[in-house]
């Protein structure tokens, strides 16, 4: 068994801009932090860490499903159709296959998070 630290700070961690495939931005450039620190030889099942600037984005989780676990800050999660959630450090949240909606970052976000594909 392989046991991975999770740093309070963003050490180790590849920044780049948030964009296609995992998501829009809809409030201008978002800034992302992560690691994978896991993933099976087919790809179908990674995880590791993300961590996200303040900012809103448009999430379609059509061919994948994801497990989020938040270390840090807190953002409001919208599906199309339903009312707001919100998300903040010790929420666990589940976004299955087909889920789409809204994710309003409002404090700098850092989940654990575990992707899955069917």
């Amino acid at each position: 068994m392989t046991l991975t630290n999770v740093p309070s700070a963003a050490t180790g961690l590849d920044e780049k801009p948030l964009g296609p495939p995992s998501a829009e931005p809809l409030s201008g450039e978002i800034l992302v932090r992560s690691r994978v620190d896991f993933a099976n030889e087919a790809r179908t099942v990674i995880s590791g860490v993300w961590e996200s600037d303040p900012g809103a984005s448009r999430w379609e989780f059509l061919t994948r499903g994801e497990i989020i676990h938040v270390v840090s800050g807190r953002m409001t999660v919208q599906r199309d159709g339903e009312e707001p959630t919100e998300v903040a450090a010790g929420t666990t949240a589940y976004f299955p296959i087909g889920w789409c909606g809204t994710w309003t970052i409002h404090e700098t976000l850092r989940k654990v998070y575990v992707v899955y594909k069917s």
